[in-house]
């Protein structure tokens, strides 16, 4: 189970910054109305990049920093998918190509499905964690 999590994660992980990519294409900084252009949005991704392979890491050892992580992404992928629907449906043009609406349904199938695996993985080798 713990293999199937690191491989879901690096696949999911892979298809998110894939959308953090495509995110320059369309100036996300705009649509969410950030400051910095495009040099505080390259800036506040080193964190969230480092997370993400941190989240990779940890996994592979595994340990419980591994599963939080784990969560964090499946949260960051269920959020992207459910933000930027919203502005499309609101008639925002940004990723509507598709391209962009097959990166955000692979987001959501695999956030979803690596979410339902690490709850699993954390039950089955730490049940306290749990409770904790």
């Amino acid at each position: 189970m713990l293999q199937a999590l690191f491989c879901i994660y690096s696949v999911n992980a892979i298809f998110l910054i894939l959308h953090e990519i495509e995110s320059a294409y369309w100036k996300e900084w705009e649509l969410f109305k950030m400051k910095g252009g495009i040099t505080g949005f390259i800036i506040l991704h080193i964190p969230i990049l480092a997370l993400i392979f941190l989240g990779l890491v940890t996994l592979y050892v595994p340990s419980r920093t591994g599963m939080v992580v784990s969560i964090l992404l499946c949260a960051g992928g269920i959020f992207a998918f459910s933000i930027h629907t919203y502005f499309i449906k609101k008639g925002k043009e940004e990723f509507t190509l598709p391209i962009s609406k097959i990166l955000l349904y692979v987001i959501l199938v695999l956030s979803v499905a690596q979410l339902v695996i690490t709850i699993l993985a954390i039950i089955k080798f730490d049940p306290l964690y749990v409770i904790l």
